[in-house]
């Protein structure tokens, strides 16, 4: 028997958790599962050809596919050509894009012989024990239905019939092993985390909250892993807990046992929720390593009605007071996310929400766009709210009650904008200056925005000079010329310079930056001396002054002499160390 579990990831270097829990689940009870059951990853970036043709020459009996958002397009197409060439293989599909609306996905797609619903770590291993155990031997269609009707939590076809078993009970969390043993398959790979399931919290948004069992991982098993992660240098590790820190000693047993145990190699991401972070856990991430941990904050929305209407729990006074205080502390990536279309929200109101956001000066600061998941509250307020969505995942708001698609429109321009010039990291100080030009970011964006339009720089490819050199212009034309300041060209251009020569370290200078204002004599004095005192480039004494010289920079900046360091960089923002030479 040839059970394939298969995963369609958005890139490269995602991994699939749940196809490895489920064969690992599985080979728990059974050994050679392990070896009999097959993983097989692939992207949504390569070509469907080439997809279609690997998993017919795996020829296998049982087919799963694991089906999200960013994924079932891609996996319908599949399975669509899959029933043609492989009509003897049956075709199962499991996650949380197909578990809410099973019976539909099953008339719709004649292919799918049956739809794991919710968790899958037992029910998949009840399939496939059906198949192992049944192997070979020639069933009655009848007799065949009524092994099936006995494993809960699955939905399938017996000819024109969908039958529908019970739901599954949710299971312990601490039965589902660990799949990292052979990190050589996760080589180049993020790696993914659950210390949880479930959620407290009932946003109307979110699939998240239907399922109200909140698990915990058994807390040594945990810590015995992490340090596996942490043993071998994983650079990344994600947790996918909905809101890691709703148990106070939960999360305080993890973070304090990943700073007792950092070597500094190890970052920790976590979603959340900030209004929670109590004084305690304050005071232990205050004290981490720079890097160590980075947190993501889903704020939505700081409009209270908004707030309210989509069940959500947070008050955005503590949210600013919580962020603020970890952001003082000069040590933790902060992402925070916005969601444009929710109720309650029109363009003015998404405006406010934004500036409001935007002044707590987050590392990262997303702007997403309500999808209306199959299966939550939103999608059920849809006449309420006058809710227009996209038929095709990720079934992405067209429009509201309060905001048309012309104003949608708008919004995602100003989102390529703050993801460009904000999120990139790369103009952080050209940015904070031109605010006060505008006096309001979420104008100053809009503005950009419109520049961008009139200008058909959209759809352009441009390359990171290119995006200086834009930006230049903006101000050059827009921002200097429209809106009354002090500030002076040449101003702006010098912190321009000072952003790119913080991210990169180029050796042909950009038309924007002119000829340097360090003289050849200057630069060789500087080296020559540097090489023997080392007075600002510790840790370089075993490079000589040539060397020092490809490795570093010196710009004049307002008068200023700024050495940059390109092997000593902010972990939270990838910036090179400067220094002022005296």
């Amino acid at each position: 028997m040839n059970i394939l579990l298969t995963a369609i990831n958005a890139k490269y270097i995602h991994s699939n958790l749940a196809v490895y829990s489920l064969r690992a689940y599985a080979a728990g009870k059974c050994e050679r599962y392990k070896e009999e059951i097959g993983i097989a990853e692939y992207t949504i970036n390569q070509p469907l050809d080439q997809i279609l043709m690997d998993l017919y020459k795996r020829k296998p009996e049982v087919l799963c596919f694991s089906c999200y958002l960013w994924n079932i397009e891609y996996v319908e197409q599949l399975v669509a050509e899959l029933g043609k060439i492989m009509p003897q293989t049956d075709i199962w599909l499991g996650g949380p894009e197909v578990s809410y609306h099973a019976s539909h996905m099953l008339e719709q797609f004649p292919q799918v012989y049956g739809i794991m619903r919710g968790e899958g770590e037992e029910t998949f291993l009840e399939l496939a024990e059906f198949y192992y155990n049944n192997s070979g031997k020639s069933l009655e269609q009848c007799e065949k239905v009524q092994r099936l009707k006995e494993i809960v939590g699955i939905t399938f076809r017996d000819g024109e019939e969908i039958i529908e078993t019970a739901d599954r009970s949710v299971m312990d969390l601490s039965k589902v092993p660990f799949v990292y043993e052979d990190l050589d398959v996760f080589k180049n790979k993020i790696i993914y985390y659950e210390s949880s399931r479930g959620c407290p919290f009932s946003c109307s948004y979110c699939l998240s909250s239907i399922d109200k069992c909140l698990r915990f991982r058994d807390l040594e098993l945990v810590k015995k892993e992490l340090q596996f992660f942490i043993d071998h240098e994983i650079p990344q590790v994600k947790f996918v807990d909905r809101t890691f820190n709703c148990k106070h000693s939960h999360s305080m047993e993890i973070w304090s046992y990943i700073k007792e145990h950092d070597k500094g190699k190890t970052n920790f991401h976590f979603e959340v929720a900030a209004d929670l972070l109590n004084e305690e856990e304050l005071n232990l991430i205050s004290t981490m390593r720079p890097g160590l941990i980075q947190l993501e904050i889903g704020v939505q929305s700081t409009n209270e009605q908004t707030i309210k209407e989509i069940h959500r729990t947070m008050k955005f006074s503590q949210v600013t007071e919580v962020v603020n205080r970890v952001h003082a502390a000069k040590n933790i990536h902060q992402h925070l996310d916005l969601i444009a279309g929710l109720p309650f929200e029109d363009y003015n109101s998404f405006h406010k929400s934004f500036c409001d956001v935007y002044a707590l000066r987050p590392e990262q600061l997303q702007l997403g766009f309500l999808k209306v998941l199959k299966g939550s509250y939103m999608e059920e307020k849809t006449k309420d709210y006058e809710l227009l969505y996209q038929n095709r995942p990720p079934y992405e708001v067209l429009s509201t009650k309060w905001l048309p698609y012309s104003d949608v429109i708008r919004l995602k321009g100003l989102e390529e904008m703050v993801e460009v010039y904000y999120n990139s990291r790369q103009f952080e100080h050209t940015m904070e200056l031109l605010e006060q030009v505008f006096g309001d970011a979420f104008v100053m964006f809009e503005e950009m925005s419109n520049y961008y339009e009139e200008h058909g720089y959209y759809g352009v490819n441009h390359n990171r000079v290119a995006r200086y050199e834009i930006l230049y212009a903006f101000i050059k034309e827009v921002a200097l010329v429209q809106y009354e300041t002090l500030l002076t060209e040449e101003q702006f251009r010098q912190t321009l310079v000072m952003d790119l020569y913080l991210r990169e370290n180029m050796k042909n200078r950009p038309a924007f930056a002119g000829d340097s204002l360090v003289s050849k004599e200057v630069e060789r004095t500087f080296y020559d001396t540097e090489a023997e005192e080392h007075q600002y480039l510790k840790g370089y004494e075993k490079y000589d002054k040539r060397q020092l010289r490809k490795m570093t920079h010196l710009e004049n900046i307002d008068g200023h002499l700024i050495l940059f360091d390109y092997q000593n960089r902010n972990p939270l923002t990838n910036q090179a160390t400067t220094y002022e030479v005296i």
